[in-house]
């Protein structure tokens, strides 16, 4: 049942790799209590088998999958589910990701460092026919029409540089693999990973998964 004037249930699929991230996105919807979580894909095959079933509200789309762009996603459901709000939820925020996911057709664009509360607030935002945007892509935005305005500084390299095994152990990471899976793909213990990934936090100044990917990606790491 799509969702009017507030009174009924929005339907919402998702099309996201790491089943963190899933986990936690699927128990908001289900907090929210106007929402419905009708459809997940976890590459861009299932989302094109996704997309050939009834449409959606609201398509959630994360952009570095397995297989191939969430780019190319929210191009064929532009087409296929033309009614359908688009939303990119991703670390990515660097201009070639955002500017061709909102020509591809998103209509939001929030990086993964949003709660899973906010989530479910912008999504009813979408919904209503707003176009909820993180602060920092909404300034890069601004930016690229105003092509005099001072750009912003490059970023500091880090202190301490993440050793090739720190990289290797971020890179599964970044893959969706448990820190078990990755302590038997490194051949290493379990406390081994966990203590490359609280060396990786503290050298990239950061608190969780998505901030790490974030500022690695936007170091040049990944």
């Amino acid at each position: 049942m799509t969702a009017t004037n507030g009174s009924a249930t929005l339907r919402v699929a998702l099309v996201e790799d790491d089943l963190s991230f899933q986990d936690s996105f699927a128990a908001a919807i289900i907090a929210a209590g106007d929402m419905t979580l009708a459809g997940t894909a976890h590459n861009v095959a299932q989302a094109s088998r996704l997309l050939k079933g009834q449409p959606v509200d609201i398509l959630v789309v994360d952009l570095g999958l397995p297989d191939g762009s969430g780019i190319d996603v929210i191009r064929a459901a532009h087409i296929a589910w033309p009614s359908c709000g688009i939303m990119v939820s991703t670390t990515f925020a660097d201009d070639r990701h955002v500017i061709p996911s909102i020509e591809a057709g998103a209509t939001g664009y929030l990086l993964k460092d949003s709660s899973a509360q906010r989530m479910a607030e912008e999504i009813r935002c979408l919904h209503s026919g707003g176009s909820p945007i993180s602060p920092r892509i909404a300034r890069q935005i601004l930016l690229r029409f105003r092509p005099h305005e001072p750009q912003p500084e490059a970023l500091a390299p880090l202190a301490a540089p993440l050793s090739p095994r720190e990289r290797e152990a971020l890179q599964l990471i970044t893959k969706g693999f448990s820190y078990d899976e990755i302590a038997e793909l490194m051949s290493i213990s379990r406390n081994t990973v966990m203590t490359f990934v609280r060396r990786i936090y503290q050298k990239l100044e950061v608190k969780s998964k998505a901030e790490a990917i974030f500022e690695a990606r936007s170091h040049g790491i990944l």
